[in-house]
C-alpha cells in the first residue's frame, strides 16, 4: 500500500467518525434526559447484590454482610428473613429500623451496597479491560475509563456514551472529548453513568487504518507462519552449537551439567 493511499484511507476514517463537539446545552440535555435517578441514594438493591449493615445498638446484626438470595431476602439474626430487593439502601435501613424497634428503642441502621452485581454498564472498543462492569450509582465516565485503561490507539477526543431512551427502541448518544477534560480540567463532560450505559472508545484514524490492514492480512497469517517455521527449524542446530561453544550447555566454564565449573562439579 502506497503512502498516498494510506493517507487517503486515514483521512476517510477521520471524516467517517468525526463531527462537531457537543455544546454544553446538548450535554446538559443528555444528562438530564427523562430525569433518570442515578445517585447512590437511588440505587435499587437487587439479587445478587451484597449489602453491609451497621447498627451499634443491635449487635445481632451489626457488621453483618449478606448477599441477597433469589427471593430478594437476607437472613439476619433476631429478625430472620427480610426482603430488601427493589429498595434503596436508605429504604432498607428504614425497614430494618422498624423491625428492630420491637426490641430496641429508636435504633439507627445504616445499609450500604458493598458489591453491585445486579446492574451493569458496558465498556467497549480500544481498552484493555473491555466488557461489563458493575454499576454502583456513582460511576462517572472518567471513573470507568480509568479502570478500563484505554490502549495506545484509543481516540480519547471521540469517546461515545450510548444510553437507552425512555421510549422503547430509541437510544441517545453523545460524544465526549476526554482528552480535553484531562488537559484543561473541564469536567462538565464527566457524565454520571446510568445502568445499562455503553461507553465506546473508538480507534484513532491511524489506529483504524492499522486495524483494517490487520484484518486484510489475517487470512494470510497461516501462510506466513508456514513460511517462517522451516527456517526456524533449520537454524536451531546451529544456534545450539554456538551456545555450546561458549559453554552454556556443558562447555568449559559454563552453566551446563558435567563441564568444568558447571553445576555438580568440583568447580561449584
Amino acid at each position: 500500500m502506497g503512502r498516498g493511499a494510506a493517507i487517503a484511507l486515514a483521512a476517510a476514517a477521520a471524516a467517517a467518525v468525526s463531527g462537531c463537539a457537543p455544546k454544553y446545552a446538548d450535554l446538559k440535555a443528555f444528562v438530564q434526559a427523562h430525569d433518570h435517578d442515578v445517585a447512590a441514594s437511588k440505587y435499587r438493591i437487587e439479587p445478587p447484590d451484597v449489602i453491609a449493615i451497621t447498627c451499634p445498638m443491635a449487635p445481632e446484626i451489626d457488621g453483618a454482610a449478606q448477599r441477597l438470595g433469589s427471593d430478594g431476602k437476607v437472613t439476619l439474626k433476631l429478625l430472620g428473613p427480610v426482603k430488601v430487593s427493589t429498595l434503596t439502601p436508605r429504604e432498607a435501613a428504614a425497614k430494618l429500623e422498624q423491625l428492630l424497634s420491637r426490641y430496641y428503642v429508636a435504633p439507627k441502621v445504616h445499609v450500604r451496597v458493598v458489591s453491585s452485581e445486579s446492574k451493569k454498564i458496558y465498556v467497549l472498543g480500544q481498552v484493555a479491560g473491555a466488557g461489563p462492569k458493575p454499576f454502583t450509582g456513582r460511576d462517572t465516565l472518567l471513573d470507568v475509563l480509568a479502570k478500563a485503561q484505554p490502549n495506545f490507539i484509543a481516540w480519547g477526543s471521540r469517546v461515545k456514551v450510548i444510553r437507552s431512551n425512555a421510549k422503547p427502541g430509541e437510544i441517545r448518544e453523545i460524544t465526549v472529548d476526554v482528552d480535553k477534560m484531562m488537559q484543561k480540567g473541564d469536567l462538565r463532560g464527566n457524565v454520571l453513568l446510568q445502568e445499562g450505559d455503553i461507553v465506546y472508545v473508538p480507534p484513532s484514524p491511524l489506529g483504524w487504518l492499522g486495524l483494517r490492514i490487520q484484518e486484510a492480512l489475517f487470512p494470510f497469517s497461516p501462510m506466513f507462519s508456514a513460511y517462517t517455521f522451516p527456517a526456524d527449524v533449520a537454524t536451531a542446530p546451529k544456534a545450539y552449537e554456538d551456545l555450546d561453544d561458549r559453554g552454556y550447555y556443558g562447555g568449559r566454564g559454563g552453566y551446563g551439567y558435567g563441564g568444568i565449573g558447571s553445576y555438580g562439579s568440583s568447580g561449584w
